[in-house]
């Protein structure tokens, strides 16, 4: 038997959840396309973001550790292959669209620039004295709709509305042509809580590896404290480093997904969630942490950010990622004839060079940047 689009669609009706985005409600695509045969809508746009140039460019771009590091700390791309495989996992326990929040999750990231955050922050710091600023989520999407062009009848890949509307899931309320919208779909909402599950864990399994946070240190969180204890029970003493910490991590993951699928079930449950209208329209946050997570986890965030994230060391390489696109910014900007054909005739067909200029920094790996930058200032 062939799973054909007409079988597919029979089977989400049968196992989604009445509030889940289903295929056959999606709100289409900005440019009219022939329906595939043997793929679902969300199924299209997810391989269109995998098979994209912004997809393949994540590899070599920071999360916390830059690559000199080692090989075994993450990059923005399997960053997002760890919120994509959480995504999912969440989608399926809660009777959502795995297709829609998987494809969310592994674009997530696409407007990332070089240098992680610290990069976003310079990048935005350049940007403010023009009148503009940026934003990851906001690049992301102008990344899909816009830049990705591959296609001889529109720019960008064309995604369906609710993957596009998703890549803007730390907004609120979302960007839509009606009032009577106040949410994101739920797959928006899991991307979002999977995000945070994801960095905070690999995190503080890079942190740990590099030797910037102890477990010693991270006793002090109720979270650790409880994660500990049940690897303890399940496992007794665990003597070989890696071991132990790799069960613990696991675990930390584990609990933080049981306890948003259950408090998420509840407030569906509590607030008569039985249609996707009903999702729309709703001022609440429908997937959430419970309370005392909500604290574990902010009390784990401000760990991270004092011993992690402004860490000595850290924040050298941070500085130095920042004064690299500074450096590119500037000689770009007095020179437009550095930049590439592609990004010279843009400006030459009236776009703002600013705008072109943030597109193609943003746009570039680390060791790209950094190579640039060398070009322009070999002492850098």
């Amino acid at each position: 038997m062939i799973y054909d689009r007409d079988k597919l669609i029979i089977i989400e009706n049968q196992v989604l959840a009445p509030y889940a985005v289903k295929s056959k409600d999606s709100r289409g695509r900005e440019y009219q396309e022939n329906e595939d045969l043997t793929r679902l809508p969300f199924q299209k746009d997810r391989d269109r973001i995998i098979h994209c140039r912004a997809f393949r460019r994540l590899k070599m771009k920071t999360q916390v550790f830059v690559a000199h590091y080692g090989d075994h700390y993450r990059t923005r791309l399997t960053h997002s292959l760890e919120v994509a495989q959480i995504s999912r996992d969440l989608a399926r326990s809660l009777g959502l669209n795995e297709d829609l929040a998987e494809t969310i999750a592994l674009a997530h990231d696409l407007g990332h620039t070089p240098f992680g955050h610290a990069g976003q922050e310079a990048l935005d710091e350049i940007l403010r004295p023009f009148g503009l600023h940026f934003e990851h989520n906001q690049q992301s999407k102008r990344i899909v709709e816009i830049l990705e062009n591959v296609y001889p009848d529109f720019s960008g890949l064309n995604l369906s509305f609710e993957v596009r509307q998703g890549l803007l899931k730390h907004q609120s309320p979302w960007d839509q042509k009606t009032s009577k919208f106040h949410s994101t779909s739920l797959e928006a909402q899991v991307v979002n809580l999977a995000d945070e599950i994801a960095y905070s864990n690999h995190d503080i399994d890079d942190g740990l590896r590099a030797g910037l946070i102890t477990e010693k240190e991270l006793r002090k969180l109720s979270i650790w404290q409880a994660v500990e204890d049940q690897v303890n029970n399940r496992y007794g003493s665990i003597r070989q480093t890696n071991i132990r910490q790799a069960r613990l991590i696991s675990t930390m993951i584990g609990l933080m997904i049981q306890d948003l699928i259950n408090f998420s079930n509840l407030i569906l449950e509590k607030n008569n969630i039985n249609s996707l209208e009903k999702v729309y329209k709703s001022k609440k946050k429908l997937i959430s942490f419970s309370p005392t997570q909500v604290v574990w986890n902010a009390e784990l965030k401000k760990f991270l950010t004092d011993h992690l994230y402004f860490h000595p060391q850290v924040l050298s390489i941070s500085r130095h990622g920042q004064k690299t696109l500074k450096i590119l910014f500037a000689r770009y900007h007095a020179n437009h004839e550095l930049l590439p054909k592609e990004e010279q005739k843009q400006i030459k067909d009236g776009i703002n060079p600013e705008i072109v200029i943030k597109d193609y920094l943003a746009g570039m790996t680390d060791d790209f940047a950094k190579q640039e930058a060398r070009i322009h200032t070999p002492s850098l």
